[in-house]
């Protein structure tokens, strides 16, 4: 607690447990931090737990909130996107002055942040639009942090931030992204990488769950030992644990008592959306959010249980040594991984180039590295390909994603045709193979399209050997005219 003569450095709107999390690394960190909540027992629950951790600053109204807050009033907002963040963006803006900053610190819609910010500029308040990735340990502990808005506005934020966030080789995990919706685009994206990366691991699962017949335990280990190699990350490090959890009420494995429907909040979706948008082909994160949908739609999968199989072999039938086909879903899983990424880095740099905020591929890696959901030990590799060529086209022609797919690919072909063979899903593993010898191929389908295009809609064509449109006169004598 504090005395009545401080002011607080920076404010927190809503205090759940990401919002409350926050609040106590900043007072870890030394800093005086109000706090407000709507409901004041939430309030009082965060001073009652843990005031002993730093100097808080409990308000009972906005108005007691702001009047706390030192100048420039710097205040996150840390409520449920949608009509609840503009109920409390406004509430703020009643209460605040001219270069006051309001930080929208949950996984808001970049185009509403956009919005956002334009209508609070009017009123001579600065808006940012901050993604914080890390879940409720990377809020207490150190999350990744990706802040727009106005450059100004990070200097008064940078040193806050940057106090607070992950560190990598004493490096802070936060960076000015760019203007307005910048920051909560490039948070939507990262969670679309998310979706796959937590699809494709899902895929290596049920390969060698259901194929291959190795129990959750023992796949428990498996993940252990890939986390030691090129897959380390987070994300599989925090599945050998869920793998390795034994239901206390039953002894089965948790994973076999969790109910196989997976939840999702929007940002997936969001993602391909603003993809097709900017006609950018995402098909792994598109394949991870369909296949979130497909396993909520239990009806529909109860009803469809029984449709015909075809012949199914397994891998004895098939020939398929079991510890080679772990060796070959590992590599499918990191060849899907990098391909993942390339397509959310495709997504970020033709946002960047549509809306004009001059992202910085390499800054994402860096700050991607720590606090955040997909941090991952191959995100180095990331930073160093973005240091040869900032202009890289895709991260799949930098040399060593080159060199590293030339010893996946195999592997990833073998997986995905077992994975037919046997009858198990694969829509991201296959989808993204399919992506991949799409860019690596001479001819596209595309040109007996245009084709079918031109014919029953006169849309036109272009040709190989000149310059120009052209259009068949197919209803006549199918000569060709240019246009």
């Amino acid at each position: 607690m504090t005395d009545g003569s401080k002011k607080a450095q920076i404010g927190v709107v809503g205090l759940a447990v990401m919002g409350s999390n926050l609040a106590r690394n900043f007072a870890r960190n030394g800093h005086t931090v109000a706090v407000y909540n709507r409901s004041q027992e939430k309030t009082e629950a965060l001073i009652s737990q843990h005031g002993g951790e730093g100097d808080f600053i409990p308000a009972a109204s906005i108005e007691e909130f702001v009047a706390s807050l030192e100048r420039p009033r710097r205040a996150i907002i840390m409520v449920q996107a949608g009509t609840a963040t503009d109920a409390v963006i406004g509430q703020l803006a009643d209460a605040m002055e001219e270069g006051d900053i309001i930080i929208d610190g949950g996984n808001a819609l970049f185009s509403d942040t956009i919005r956002r910010e334009a209508e609070i500029a009017e009123r001579g308040l600065n808006f940012v639009g901050a993604g914080i990735s890390g879940g409720e340990e990377g809020a207490l502990n150190g999350p990744s942090i990706m802040p727009g808005g106005p450059q100004s506005t990070w200097e008064a934020l940078g040193p806050l931030l940057e106090s607070v966030a992950a560190k990598v080789d004493g490096t802070p995990c936060v960076t000015h992204i760019g203007p307005d919706g910048a920051g909560h685009f490039v948070k939507m994206v990262h969670n679309g990488i998310e979706y796959a990366d937590m699809q494709v691991i899902g895929e290596a699962y049920q390969l060698l769950r259901y194929a291959a017949g190795y129990s959750p335990a023992e796949l428990a280990q498996v993940f252990r030992d890939w986390n030691q190699g090129d897959l380390d990350s987070y994300l599989i490090e925090i599945t050998s644990e869920v793998l390795d959890q034994v239901d206390a009420e039953t002894g089965k494995p948790l994973v076999d008592i969790i109910v196989d429907q997976a939840g999702q909040k929007g940002t997936g979706r969001w993602t391909v959306k603003a993809a097709l948008d900017l006609g950018i082909p995402v098909t792994g994160i598109g394949e991870a959010v369909f296949a979130r949908a497909l396993s909520g739609s239990a009806a529909q999968r109860e009803a469809t249980g029984a449709l015909p199989a075809g012949t199914l072999q397994t891998l004895k039938d098939l020939g398929v040594d079991r510890e080679a086909f772990v060796e070959d879903v590992r590599k499918a899983l990191y060849a899907s991984k990098l391909i993942a990424y390339a397509q959310g880095f495709d997504e970020i740099k033709a946002g960047s180039e549509e809306y004009g905020w001059n992202v910085d591929p390499r800054d994402l890696a860096t700050i991607w590295r720590g606090g955040c959901i997909i941090r991952a030990k191959f995100l180095n590799r990331i930073v160093d390909a973005y240091d040869a060529d900032p202009e890289l086209p895709s991260l799949l022609l930098d040399p060593y994603f080159t060199g590293e797919l030339e010893e996946l690919i195999d592997a990833w072909r073998r997986v995905v045709v077992i994975a037919t063979q046997v009858g198990q899903p694969v829509p991201v593993f296959a989808s993204s193979l399919s992506y991949y010898d799409s860019l690596r191929s001479e001819r596209l389908p595309a040109a007996l399209i245009q084709g079918q295009r031109d014919f029953f809609g006169a849309h036109t064509y272009r040709r190989v050997d000149k310059p120009g449109s052209f259009h068949t006169l197919w209803s006549e004598d199918r000569s060709e005219v240019e246009v």
